[in-house]
């Protein structure tokens, strides 16, 4: 049993998939799934810093059309409520009034634990323009793992080379 284990966690280990598992990772993380996409972020650079770039794109993109899709599943979930129950007024709720105040813009936020993925979801349901909220998504989650990687590579002294 131990080596049937540890074949599969060989099989799904970062190195040997790639970039293609830090994509679907990063989007399934970003749906209202429980992953984390940080983890499989930072071990892919730590095994391939030469690769920021190309992990950067990668991760950005699959975490971007993650957070597409709760925008879309909560879009369609607000469509559906509003023709089975055949109301639209209802009183507004907290976060309902602060995605109004600040629009697409709170979507800078996406990247957050916990509060990021329902806060795109949200968005959809409140039914904030599509083409803003994903330049906002792409702007918060892309910011995140730039962060990541520039804290790792000044860390080991190998900022010079990559960032240039």
């Amino acid at each position: 049993m131990e080596s049937l284990i540890q074949d599969l966690l060989q099989a799904i280990s970062v190195p040997w998939v790639g970039l293609t598992s830090v994509g679907v990772i990063s989007f399934l993380a970003a749906t209202l799934l429980p992953f984390s996409s940080e983890t499989v972020f930072f071990a892919y650079l730590v095994q391939f810093p030469e690769n920021i770039w190309p992990l950067i794109a990668v991760a950005s993109l699959g975490n971007i059309l993650g957070g597409v899709v709760n925008w879309h599943i909560g879009y369609f979930a607000k469509n559906t409520k509003d023709a089975i129950l055949h109301s639209k007024d209802r009183p507004t709720s907290k976060l309902s009034s602060y995605l109004r105040q600040f629009g697409s813009k709170s979507l800078l936020l996406s990247w957050l634990p916990i509060i990021g993925d329902p806060l795109t979801v949200f968005a959809g349901w409140s039914k904030l323009s599509f083409w803003p909220c994903c330049m906002y998504m792409m702007i918060g989650k892309t910011l995140r793992y730039i962060f990541i990687a520039f804290v790792y590579l000044a860390s080991n002294s190998s900022l010079g080379t990559l960032f240039t």
